[in-house]
Formats: structure tokens, C-alpha cells, sequence
């Protein structure tokens, strides 16, 4: 008897280093077998800056490079201005993206590069600690606010979809989520059509994806999905933000 669910071939058989109840394993198979139904693998770059994906060179058996903090827009706004041809895409977190990567992301999308990104929004600092993030929730505690976010002090979490698609330059901003699995089955939508886009030579995309933290949220994966759900979504509206059509 065949197998009607395998490993897609942009995966390795590596081990990851993520937590239980992690979202991020979700997302690298999406982005997998999107690569895989196009056709695109021994063409295709990807770069993670510093964060919980650090290692994704590791999980993935296309071409990967590793950038620092934030600054994967500008390695891949050099590879695709070099490289026109390769297929290109950055994964990154909130902390890197919407923190000090900031102003490469909008500037990247302002200029209308060619390359897809993968942003992963689970409203806190992974990797480095559960620090408070751009995107933490107002009351949310963190290592950073252990009394929870003070939005008259820090301000209110930022919406990066929603900000990006207000640029004029033409461009595909979309926020999904990854929490159940017809959601999964949209964002794999959305990452599919991002990267026909690019492949099309259109514009810039973003794919905003809802995830989950539960070890630095101090939650089951269960509770954690429940509290996005709650919290979360009411304030981060899923769909799309921004086409090139209507652009």
C-alpha cells in the first residue's frame, strides 16, 4: 500500500529544535510543500535571522543563509537583485521582524522587492527568553513585563500586516493562522500564492501567520492555542490586507 501523506522532499529528516506544542514545525511543512508543488526547491533560497528559527538551515533541503538580528530583507533584497532568477524567501519572528528589523522590512516592501516573506506572530520573544515583543498583548507577562504589557509606557502591539499594506507600492499582505486546521489549510494558501507571485516576478509579499508560544507563554500547547484563539485573533483579523490587483 502507498503512503498518502509523506515527508515533502524540501524537508531533511532532521530532528528540530523546537518546543512541544510549537507552531513553527506547522509552518516549515507548509512552506515544504509549497516548494515542492512548484517545482521550485533546487532554485530556491531561504534565510532566518537570529530567533527560534535560527537553525531552519538545518530543517530545510533547499539552499539557506543565516542573517544577523533583523536583517534578513537586506540579505534577501542583495541575493534577489543579484540572483533574479532564484526563488527567495526570509522566516522570521515578531521579535526579529517587527523589532529591530523594522525598518528593513518596510523599506523592502516600500522598494517593491521580489521576495517572499514568512512572518511568524506569536506575540512574544522565543529563542532569546520570552522578552516582550512589538506584537505582545497589552496585560500580557513576559520576562520584560512580569506585570503584565503597560500600553501607556510601550505602547500598543503592533499590527505589522496592517501597517505594511498602507505603503502605495504594489504588494500581497496577508495575516493567517495556524491554530486549527482549516486555518492551516488557508495559510497554506496564502504561502502558495505568495510565492507564485514572486515567481511571476509581481511584487512583494508577506505572509503573517498567527502561531503559538505555550513554554514561554506558561502554557499546555492546548491552553495556549485556546488563549490565541481568545486573545489573539480579536485583535489580529485574519485575511488579506493587501493585493497587487487592487495595489
Amino acid at each position: 500500500m502507498g503512503k498518502t501523506f509523506k515527508r515533502p522532499e524540501a524537508l531533511t529528516d532532521a530532528h528540530t529544535h523546537y518546543c512541544p506544542g510549537c507552531t513553527h514545525g506547522i509552518i516549515h511543512r507548509l512552506v515544504a510543500e509549497v516548494i515542492d508543488e512548484l517545482g521550485i526547491r533546487k532554485n530556491t533560497v531561504g534565510i532566518a535571522p537570529v530567533g527560534c528559527a535560527v537553525m531552519a538551515y538545518n530543517y530545510f533541503s533547499c539552499d539557506f543563509q543565516e542573517a544577523a538580528h533583523g536583517r534578513a530583507p537586506a540579505m534577501a533584497t542583495g541575493i534577489k537583485r543579484v540572483r533574479p532568477d532564484l526563488t527567495v524567501f526570509t522566516y522570521q519572528g515578531d521579535g526579529d521582524l517587527a523589532s529591530i528589523g523594522m525598518g528593513e522590512i518596510i523599506h523592502a516592501a516600500n522598494r517593491g522587492e521580489k521576495f517572499t516573506t514568512i512572518f511568524v506572530n506569536n506575540a512574544i520573544y522565543g529563542m532569546t527568553g520570552g522578552q516582550m515583543a512589538p506584537t505582545t498583548m497589552p496585560g500580557q507577562r513576559t520576562t520584560t513585563s512580569p506585570l503584565g504589557r503597560d500600553t501607556e509606557k510601550t505602547g500598543m502591539p503592533i499590527r505589522m500586516a496592517e501597517l505594511l499594506s498602507t505603503l502605495v507600492t504594489p504588494g500581497y499582505i496577508t495575516r493567517q493562522a495556524v491554530l486549527r486546521p482549516k486555518q492551516i489549510n488557508r495559510t497554506k494558501k496564502a504561502i502558495k500564492k505568495a510565492f507564485t507571485y514572486q515567481l511571476e516576478n509581481r511584487c512583494f509579499s508577506l505572509v503573517e501567520v498567527i502561531s503559538t508560544c505555550p513554554t514561554n507563554w506558561g502554557m499546555t500547547p492546548l491552553n495556549a492555542i485556546k488563549w490565541a484563539e481568545e486573545t489573539l485573533l480579536p485583535y489580529y483579523k485574519l485575511g488579506d490586507f493587501k493585493t497587487p490587483e487592487e495595489s
